[in-house]
C-alpha cells in the first residue's frame, strides 16, 4: 500500500509549482490565485493551498488580502526601483566575496548552469528567465553565507516578477554572455571588472522598457504545472422536485 506523502512536502510542491509559474510569467502580475481551483488542480486541501500561498506572500510574490482573496503581487514602480536598488548592493557583496576565491569545483558548477542557460534558449522564454535568475541564486549560494542567499532569493525572485509586469522581452544571448563574462573576471580576481560587470547587467535588466503582458488562462497554467490532473470527485444528484 502507498502511503500518502506528508503534508508539508505537498505543500512544498504546490508552493514550488506556483513558484514556477510566477518566476516563469505564466502567471501574470494581478492575477487572482481562487484557492479551491488550485486545490482542484492540484488534488489537495485548501488548507495546504493556504499554506503555499502563505509561503509565496512572504517572499513577495503573491498578494492575500481579506475578504479578497491571493493574488500575484504586482509592485507598483516605486516598489520595482528600491527592489533593484537593494539588488544591487546584495549581488555586489557575492562578487566581492567570490572574486580570486573561486574555487575549480564552484567555477565548474557555475559553467555547467551557464551551458544549461545556452542549452535553453530554443526552448522559449520561460526557462531562459528561470534559469538566468537562478544564475544568481547559485552565485549567492557559493559565497556560503546563508543570509545573503537568502536575501538574494527573494530579491531574484522579485525582480522576475517586475520583469514580467513592467519589462520587454530580451535576447538570452545578452544574458549567456554576460553571465560567462563575470565568471572570468572572478577567477581572474579582477574586482573592479566584476563590480562592473555585475552593475552592468542589472542595470540592463531594469532599464527595459515598460510593455503591459496579455493575461493567461488560470485552469491551463495549473495544469502544466500540477502535472496529471486528479480525477474530479463525484457529483451529487440532484433530488427531483415533485
Amino acid at each position: 500500500m502507498t502511503e500518502n506523502p506528508p503534508k508539508n512536502s505537498r505543500a512544498a510542491a504546490i508552493h514550488e509549482a506556483l513558484r514556477r509559474a510566477i518566476l516563469e510569467q505564466a502567471l501574470a502580475p494581478g492575477a487572482k490565485l481562487p484557492e479551491d481551483l488550485i486545490a482542484s488542480q492540484f488534488g489537495v486541501s485548501r488548507t495546504l493551498v493556504r499554506e503555499a500561498l502563505g509561503r509565496l506572500a512572504g517572499e513577495g510574490l503573491v498578494e492575500l488580502r481579506h475578504n479578497r482573496g491571493a493574488s500575484v503581487a504586482a509592485p507598483s514602480l516605486a516598489e520595482a526601483r528600491d527592489v533593484f536598488a537593494i539588488r544591487r548592493a546584495m549581488e555586489l557583496l557575492a562578487v566581492d566575496a567570490l572574486c580570486g576565491r573561486l574555487e575549480p569545483a564552484q567555477e565548474a558548477r557555475l559553467l555547467a548552469h551557464v551551458e544549461a542557460e545556452a542549452a535553453a534558449q530554443p526552448l522559449g522564454d520561460a526557462t531562459s528567465i528561470r534559469l538566468a535568475g537562478e544564475f544568481h541564486l547559485l552565485l549567492a549560494e557559493l559565497t556560503g553565507n546563508a543570509l545573503l542567499q537568502r536575501y538574494v532569493t527573494e530579491l531574484a525572485s522579485r525582480c522576475s516578477l517586475i520583469l514580467s509586469l513592467y519589462g520587454r522581452p530580451h535576447s538570452a544571448d545578452c544574458a549567456v554572455e554576460e553571465h560567462r563574462a563575470l565568471i572570468a573576471a572572478l577567477r581572474a580576481g579582477d574586482a573592479p571588472a566584476c563590480r562592473a560587470l555585475m552593475e552592468h547587467h542589472l542595470d540592463a535588466v531594469m532599464g527595459r522598457a515598460l510593455l503591459p503582458q496579455p493575461p493567461g488562462d488560470m485552469r491551463a497554467v495549473l495544469a502544466r504545472y500540477a502535472g496529471p490532473t486528479p480525477p474530479s470527485p463525484p457529483r451529487r444528484a440532484k433530488a427531483r422536485s415533485a
